[in-house]
């Protein structure tokens, strides 16, 4: 145990510094093409942390486990909204939005999560479900970097070889950090005696998700507030297209029935709390707190489901 729990500790030390990294670098590129904090949030931010789920899914399926990648995706998205966002709102002590997220972003997220819901509640998720849900990916990075696309290149940033080295290896190190933090909580979690059912159904899902809890806090804790809004709202973006319909190309996914009849309703139902509180352009430190006793009952939820 006492091995486990370093291997968490480096891992998450690795996971802040490379955070750091990430975030300055990725936003400095971004405004030196002037595309707006937001929507280097949504996008690049967002993706690169979402890139341990996506690593989790396709390892999943090449060892005969795919029913994890429906999990892992649903869990993630939950995780996102109602823990990461939740605990971003409580450490930046609430958070201000300079921006309407309704004109565009929040029907889109929206959507993906309708979108992903009808495509997996009969139990399959077909190629040609995969594949629009690819295509609907590909339309939203479209229309999010051309639309904030600003034509005024004063004031841009210029960028250096050395924010270009900084955004790459503080993607990787993101990506190795939450690699092995996952193992140490596993690790950890098996040697105390908990069944792989319950840490598969938790932990996994909170693992894959620690990226963007601490880009997410660390761009709270720096006034980022955009940035911070804008990873957790394209991370299940990614999650609900690139994430779900990639690995189903490696393999058949299996959906498990507890996803379907659980899972899938509370997520879309997390994604409509999500759009009604940014609807005010400010989430206050209570409604934080009322995220976090979600993500409370959804916990103690999957862990009664299986005890």
């Amino acid at each position: 145990m006492l091995t486990f729990s370093f291997i968490t500790i480096v891992s998450l030390f690795v996971l802040l510094i490379a955070s750091d990294w990430f975030i300055d670098s990725a936003e400095k590129i971004g405004l030196s093409f002037g595309i707006s904090p937001f929507i280097i949030g949504v996008t690049i931010v967002a993706f690169g942390t979402s890139l341990p789920e996506l690593a989790a899914s396709i390892a999943s399926v090449y060892s005969g486990s795919s029913e994890i990648v429906v999990g892992n995706v649903v869990g993630s998205n939950i995780t996102n909204i109602l823990l990461v966002l939740g605990l971003t709102v409580v450490v930046g002590k609430g958070i201000d939005l300079n921006f309407n997220i309704w004109n565009v972003d929040m029907p889109l997220l929206l959507c993906s999560a309708i979108l992903m819901y009808f495509c997996l509640y009969d139990g399959n998720l077909s190629l040609i479900e995969s594949i629009l849900m690819i295509m609907a990916l590909l339309g939203f990075l479209y229309s999010s970097v051309t639309s904030s696309i600003s034509d005024d290149e004063e004031d841009r940033p210029t960028v250096t070889t050395m924010d270009i080295v900084k955004l790459l290896a503080g993607g990787i190190l993101v990506f190795i950090g939450a690699k092995y933090t996952i193992i140490g909580i596993q690790g950890f979690s098996l040697e105390a005696g908990i069944s792989p059912e319950v840490i598969s159904l938790t932990f996994v899902a909170l693992g894959t998700s620690l990226p963007e809890v601490v880009v997410s806090i660390s761009a709270a804790r720096k006034g980022k507030h955009a940035i911070a809004v804008g990873n957790v709202l394209g991370s299940n973006i990614f999650n609900s297209y690139a994430v779900m319909a990639i690995p189903s190309f490696l393999g058949e996914l299996l959906i498990p029935d507890n996803v379907i009849s659980f899972g899938l309703p509370f997520m879309l139902a997390v994604t409509c709390v999500f759009g009604m509180v940014t609807f005010s352009k400010r989430i206050n430190t209570l409604e934080g707190v009322i995220l976090l006793l979600f993500y409370a009952f959804y916990l103690a939820e999957q862990f009664s489901s299986v005890i």
